[in-house]
């Protein structure tokens, strides 16, 4: 049940290059979170943009190929699935058609205010899904 990719386009900057002449692995973590974000940031209502918070809970990064600074780079995500207040990630970050790093997220949503886990409520979820929210028939 994913919902369709999301793409986020990333300039490569002189601090993201480390001694050996290429972005830093750690760098990766930082494109994988603005992407996650700008996504929830683009899809969600803005009353659930502004009460919400993300925190990860879980990253996976299966690096494939060095960036280098003025690399025309792009960050594909998609929503796997939403679990109570955990979401699920995959992304893709390319350079052309050549993967550099794949990455398996999870995230876990809070109440901005409180800072305890959020559930995505179906509507919200509809937004990235696409789904109607399936309506319960008599005696259920």
């Amino acid at each position: 049940m994913s919902a369709k990719p999301f793409a986020f386009p990333i300039k490569v900057i002189p601090s993201d290059i480390d001694f050996m002449g290429h972005v830093n692995n750690a760098r990766y973590l930082n494109w994988v979170q603005d992407t996650v974000l700008a996504h929830w940031q683009k899809l969600a209502p803005a009353e659930e943009v502004a009460s919400k918070a993300w925190v990860a809970l879980k990253h996976e990064i299966t690096y494939r190929k060095p960036a280098f600074l003025h690399d025309d780079v792009i960050a594909e995500t998609v929503l796997e699935k939403i679990k109570g207040a955990r979401s699920f990630y995959n992304t893709v970050i390319k350079r052309g058609e050549e993967v550099l790093a794949e990455v398996q997220s999870m995230w876990c949503c809070l109440d901005s205010e409180t800072h305890r886990p959020a559930r995505i409520s179906s509507e919200v979820a509809e937004k990235f899904f696409g789904l109607k929210t399936r309506q319960p028939s008599c005696g259920e």
